[in-house]
């Protein structure tokens, strides 16, 4: 099982029961997802960019990732309807809890004059988006054999009613979010 799992369930849930006096096991917030995404704008002229970003995607997920489409036509973008311009990937399970534990423990620290993320991130409902300069900060990437830095947006769904429930959830689990001044 993993360690980040296992944490989560014996001592992340009975805090939060503890702290927001939930009656049951149940309304315990939790993590139901883990979307990371690549936006490739660059993709509709150099299709080996794409390749590059999904190779990448690959090897910090361990999960193929899909491509994103454009929704609709942008002629100041000179964006096409249907034309790929990003990869994807969304993790559950084990997987998330694996993907989650690296991001945290190897992955954050490894960024240049780190202090932490911002505690603002959360969209009003329970969801904490976090963005990356470039993905060189995982270990599984090796510096040699990357094209270019991409930057991806990391986006965590939690089952939680709010932000602040939310916030406690991600912080129990280890999330080095920043000291506000």
């Amino acid at each position: 099982m993993n360690r980040m799992k296992e944490s989560y369930q014996k001592e992340v849930v009975p805090a939060l029961q503890k702290a927001f006096e939930y009656g049951n096991v149940m309304e315990v917030p939790r993590i139901q997802k883990v979307v990371v995404n690549i936006g490739l704008g660059e993709a509709k002229d150099n299709s080996k960019a794409l390749e590059a970003a999904v190779g990448d995607l690959t090897i910090i997920s361990g999960q193929k990732p899909i491509q994103t489409k454009a929704s609709k036509s942008i002629a100041n973008f000179k964006l096409r309807e249907n034309q790929i311009i990003g990869a994807k990937v969304t993790l559950r399970g084990d997987r998330m809890w694996s993907f989650l534990d690296r991001l945290i423990n190897l992955a954050l620290p490894r960024v240049r004059d780190f202090r932490g993320v911002s505690p603002d991130s959360f969209d009003g409902r329970g969801n904490y988006t976090l963005g990356l300069r470039d993905q060189l900060i995982f270990p599984e990437i090796e510096y040699d054999k990357i094209d270019k830095l991409r930057g991806m947006e990391i986006t965590v769904v939690t089952t939680a009613k709010n932000d602040e429930h939310a916030r406690a959830l991600l912080k129990l689990l280890g999330m080095p979010f920043r000291k506000e001044a």
